[in-house]
């Protein structure tokens, strides 16, 4: 037991030291900005399947811009079935254009190919292409900001990880921890270091230059992809320079308020992130409980295991405390990391399971998974 202890915390010791000090949350889009000569055109696309609850909150935020240069918006309704499009009609905006988005062709996911269309409509007019999910609400400066840091550091993609809904106990519990673990993946200094291979975009907010996005081979280059932002960002990043971080100028409007709903929305793509892999499914079980778990039972096996354990314990929970500060929660939610990994290692093997009974990648109904 001495050996695994001793492992788990090595192992927490490289996270803390050698992982892009990922865990310090330092990228964010807080500062101020340089303004550019001239303002370039931006198109808005926004995918929208079955969003009525949220669609007029999310569309006047983007109507709302205080944008110097050219804006204009295109809602791709993919298929939606509770009057979507007619909300979005009725805000009755010269800015907004509404595309009735066609039946996604074979090899294509519902989402990237509403996309698609909406790049379509964009034409060749617009010099950025600002992809934002129909759940999700800006601040009305969120635009000139992500221009003027493209611009200034010429940057082919800047894409925010918008601030997710956190009110709920299930919320509290999980929703933290769901950031941290896709920094600790996808370290945002190492992605956004032009040296480096790791490339990573959140989708519910990424400004991308349009001529870029035409070199890579469009939206079709990734048609399958269901971590989509991820798949953009390793396509964008052979281009040019890309930039992630954390916000508060772009909030989400999806609540979850239990559980389950966590679980679904992990489920959605868990699996895909191990490339549909059995194996690699196993190895990354054993290697959350060799995380999260195994600290713990060290301190119960007593010898040297025990202040090992206690160590990892401690190095976990300081970890993840910037993440909880920007979401403002308590900062004793570090001791229960051990816990909400073994959740997050449940919802891993539930999104296998969803894969292996033909449901996987469920997405507004639809299963969009395509194994490898």
């Amino acid at each position: 037991m001495a050996f695994i202890a001793f492992f788990s915390f090595a192992v927490w010791l490289y996270l803390l030291l050698g992982r892009g000090f990922f865990w310090l949350m330092r990228e964010r889009d807080e500062y101020g900005m340089i303004r550019p000569a001239k303002w370039p055109s931006v198109t808005a696309v926004v995918p929208a399947r079955n969003e009525a609850d949220v669609i007029a909150r999310s569309l006047d935020s983007l109507l709302a811009q205080d944008y110097p240069g050219p804006l204009r918006i295109v809602l791709v309704d993919d298929g939606s079935s509770d009057g979507t499009a007619e909300i979005a009609f009725g805000l009755g905006s010269a800015k907004l254009t509404i595309v009735h988005g066609a039946e996604h062709p074979p090899g294509w996911t519902g989402k990237l190919f509403a996309m698609s269309q909406g790049v379509g409509e964009a034409g060749e007019e617009p010099d950025y292409l600002w992809f934002t999910d129909a759940d999700i609400a800006h601040a009305s400066d969120n635009l000139s900001h992500l221009v003027a840091r493209a611009e200034a550091e010429k940057r082919v993609l800047v894409s925010l990880m918008a601030e997710l809904n956190c009110q709920s106990f299930a919320e509290h519990f999980l929703i933290p921890a769901f950031v941290f673990f896709f920094a600790m993946l996808y370290p945002f200094a190492w992605s956004n270091d032009p040296k480096m291979r790791t490339a990573a975009a959140a989708g519910g907010c990424m400004l991308v230059k349009r001529e870029a996005l035409v070199r890579a081979g469009g939206v079709a280059a990734i048609k399958s992809e269901i971590i989509d932002d991820c798949a953009l960002a390793r396509l964008l990043k052979r281009q040019g320079p890309i930039w992630l971080g954390l916000t508060r100028r772009a909030v989400s409007l999806r609540p979850y308020p239990r559980v389950a709903d966590i679980a679904r929305m992990v489920a959605r793509s868990a699996y895909a992130q191990l490339d549909y892999s059995a194996l690699v499914l196993f190895g990354t079980v054993i290697g959350m409980a060799l995380l999260y778990v195994a600290p713990l039972a060290g301190l119960f096996a007593g010898g040297l295991a025990a202040p090992l354990g206690a160590l990892t314990w401690a190095a976990m929970t300081v970890a993840f405390q910037p993440m909880l500060a920007f979401y403002r929660r308590s900062p004793f939610w570090g001791l229960a990391l051990p816990l909400i990994g073994v959740f997050y290692a449940a919802f891993t093997i539930a999104s296998a399971v969803q894969h292996w009974r033909g449901r996987g990648g469920m997405w507004k109904g639809r299963a969009q998974a395509i194994a490898r």
